[in-house]
């Protein structure tokens, strides 16, 4: 039988609410999320047949609840069943908040125990309600190590309770959360390999995360910044690929093909945010793709301003990517030799294929053809993505002598 309309996307969206609601009945995260996960199985084996219940979300927390109760069962507590079930009794839907506890359940998939990897796809099941197997394809990475990552993760955080962390941890983890809401955004936008210029599913998710994030804190800087960069950065999607797949450079994209609407959005919400927020590095970011998005041609782009903004988020927040990122700009302002010179500065990046790719840039604007075709194809042999690939081969190819 046919699922009914929209039931994958349903069920994400009501896999963080429910794995809240349990958790703050129960307390004990691993646990109770291998019961919510058992509930997800058995509506998508149910529903499509039997269709779906009045209150998709009650049925499911009540399901969790009742395999929650199974699991901590044990031969030895036989005879005090009555008791347990007594104690232990399904939740109500009226127990259920009104709102979800997404940030309590972000924060705690990025707890300190975890690496990066494993928060990224403890995330990306826990409040993303994504199966491994759509991480695994997410990710390119196989859907057994993407089931390692997802237990390891739960053994560490086991015993771990349903509770936002104390007061002098909150900072530091919802700087974790930002920061693997970005990885997961960054993924999708770029994709690091493979043979897809973007990822929509990770885009997608990473920019409904963070809206469930941004309505809980709807005063955090930070937050706000990093949705606005997301819908800044995404508007251009339309217009990042030709029709054969090759990656399409900013300054050559048909900027009609923008989404208007997601720049709107974005526009307004870093414009109040910088207005009334503490500057965070999110806010920077955001602002810079602002002023690439204000322009109707890539010859109108106010290059002083986002050097002048590059230099306040290198202030702010110093890293070898924000430093790389900067060097364009720079010779925009002052010229491709001192773009070339402050290229030569930097330091930590020396393999990374970006590098060669903004070397070849330069050279290119210094009339250096030949020079720049050398680095176009050492930075096509580096980058792991097939579009990207094509692209920098093509613009080696244009630049041999006849």
């Amino acid at each position: 039988m046919t699922p009914p309309a929209g039931f994958e996307q349903l069920l994400r969206d009501l896999t963080p609410q429910v794995l809240s609601a349990v958790c703050r009945r129960f307390g004990d995260f691993t646990l109770c999320e291998d019961a919510v996960q058992e509930a997800l199985l058995s509506a998508a084996v149910k529903w499509p047949e039997q269709g779906l219940p009045d209150n998709p979300k009650s049925w499911l927390i009540t399901a969790a609840a009742r395999r929650r109760i199974d699991i901590e069962r044990s031969e030895s507590a036989r005879r005090q069943r009555e008791n347990t079930a007594a104690a232990l009794a399904v939740p109500q839907p009226e127990l259920a908040p009104a709102d979800d506890d997404t940030l309590t359940l972000l924060m705690l998939c990025c707890h300190p125990k975890l690496s990066r990897s494993s928060q990224l796809a403890l995330t990306l099941r826990a409040v993303g309600g994504l199966t491994t197997a759509e991480i695994g394809r997410a990710l390119l990475v196989p859907e057994k190590t993407v089931s390692q990552r997802i237990n390891r993760a739960k053994k560490r955080l086991s015993g771990a309770r349903f509770r936002m962390p104390p007061p002098d941890e909150r900072a530091e983890r919802m700087a974790a959360v930002l920061q693997v809401l970005y990885l997961i955004f960054t993924e999708g936008h770029t994709a690091s390999s493979g043979t897809a210029v973007n990822r929509v599913e990770l885009t997608a998710e990473a920019i409904r995360l963070t809206r469930q994030l941004h309505a809980q804190v709807p005063h955090d800087g930070e937050v706000a910044g990093l949705l606005a960069l997301m819908l800044l950065s995404d508007a251009r999607r339309p217009a990042r690929t030709r029709p054969d797949g090759t990656a399409v450079p900013l300054a050559e994209q048909d900027r009609t093909r923008w989404d208007a609407a997601a720049i709107a959005e974005g526009l307004d919400l870093i414009g109040k945010t910088l207005a009334t927020a503490q500057l965070g590095p999110y806010q920077l970011e955001a602002a810079i793709a602002a002023v690439h998005d204000e322009a109707a041609r890539a010859e109108d782009t106010d290059w002083p301003q986002i050097l002048a903004l590059y230099d306040l988020l290198l202030a702010l927040a110093p890293t070898p990517v924000a430093a790389l990122n900067r060097i364009v700009p720079v010779a925009m302002v002052h010229g491709a030799r001192e773009g070339l010179r402050q290229l030569d500065e930097i330091a930590g990046l020396n393999e990374h294929h970006r590098v060669d790719v903004v070397r070849a840039h330069l050279l290119d604007l210094a009339g250096e053809p030949e020079q720049a075709r050398v680095y176009y194809r050492s930075a096509a042999r580096k980058t792991l993505s097939i579009p990207e690939r094509k692209y920098l081969e093509s613009r080696a190819a244009q630049r041999e002598k006849p």
